[in-house]
């Protein structure tokens, strides 16, 4: 499962939607391959991933250097008192899944794209543009480490 979020009228804030939607393009023939795109992530997700073989959380980073791409390994982390009921990180996410449901995606990675603005607007800054490549092929790398060890299993 892909599970992207993002903004798409906050300029970078919409990385993961776009990246979304070339998934879904991407991945069309492939039916195991399921994206989600949220404005937020939410604790409604907890089931869906919970359900899931294996999940790739995109989102922009505020914290990154622009246009810098990160995919790691996430892992569930217990939520900071007073969970936030509109938006909930992936390690969160993944928490609650195996909190509520028993259960979480053998493998969990976290694609992060440096953003350079998230003042309003509807386009991806230059800087996010240029990067788009190299986080389409580190989607990539994620869904065909998921495709390799269910084949090897």
């Amino acid at each position: 499962m892909i599970l992207a979020c993002g903004n798409t009228l906050r300029s970078d804030d919409g990385v993961g939607p776009w990246l979304a939607s070339w998934a879904e393009e991407r991945f069309a023939d492939e039916p195991r391959v399921r994206v989600i795109s949220r404005q937020q992530w939410t604790p409604d997700l907890a089931e869906e991933i919970a359900a899931a073989e294996s999940v790739v959380f995109v989102d922009c980073s505020v914290e990154a250097e622009p246009g810098s791409v990160q995919l790691r390994p996430v892992e569930a982390a217990a939520a900071r008192p007073g969970l936030a009921t509109h938006h909930v990180g992936a390690p969160e996410l993944l928490a609650l899944a195996n909190e509520l449901y028993s259960a979480v995606p053998e493998r969990a990675w976290l694609l992060t794209i440096g953003a350079a603005s998230i003042e309003l607007g509807e386009e991806l800054s230059s800087t996010v543009k240029s990067a788009l490549p190299e986080a389409q092929a580190a989607l990539e790398k994620a869904v065909r480490r998921r495709r390799a060890t269910t084949r090897s299993a």
